[in-house]
């Protein structure tokens, strides 16, 4: 299995997860915040959701090796770490990866950076001729927008690709 498969895999494992307690909140919502930088609070979470897909994909050694990351150290210093989408763009630079325009396939284990300031992992490889990519998404829900009455988490999406802004692609080096 590919690594990006992999990835794609534990975003995957989380979809039905739901807020707890209100806007923003739950437990497993303090969990994905708590991949990043800033304290959990009521903060949307779609970019801390995909950082904390991608901390547990490191936690798996193929997928170090693959990356070229063979201790901690490298491991967390190359991770991302952000709460704010567009900023996967910026990491992506950072680190050498490929940042790709909308009209790119989308391959499994992308990471689609939407217009919108929202953030999904792409679960299945974009079909040819197709127009729409099939995502993993923190902060949404069944409708598609954020912060609603009806219960936010973690959803399996189809998407336009006209919402995408880039695609990150994480490869092995």
């Amino acid at each position: 299995m590919s690594l990006r498969k992999k990835l794609a895999n534990i975003a995957a494992a989380e979809i039905g997860v739901r807020e707890v307690g209100g806007n923003n909140r739950g437990p497993k919502i303090v969990e994905y915040q708590s991949a990043t930088w800033l304290k959990p609070a009521p903060w949307p979470w779609c970019a801390a959701f995909v950082c904390w897909v991608i901390k547990k994909w490191l936690e798996d050694l193929s997928v170090r090796e693959g990356l070229s990351l063979r201790n901690d150290k490298p491991l967390n210093a190359w991770r991302p770490k952000t709460a704010a989408a567009f900023d996967f763009i910026r990491w992506a630079k950072d680190k050498n990866l490929p940042v790709l325009g909308r009209s790119a396939r989308a391959l499994a284990g992308d990471l689609a950076v939407f217009d919108f300031s929202h953030i999904g992992i792409v679960i299945r490889d974009q079909s040819a001729d197709s127009d729409q990519i099939i995502t993993v998404e923190g902060n949404t829900n069944g409708k598609g927008d954020r912060d609603s009455s009806s219960g936010d988490g973690v959803w399996r999406k189809i998407r336009p690709t006209r919402l995408v802004r880039s695609y990150v692609r994480i490869t092995e080096l």
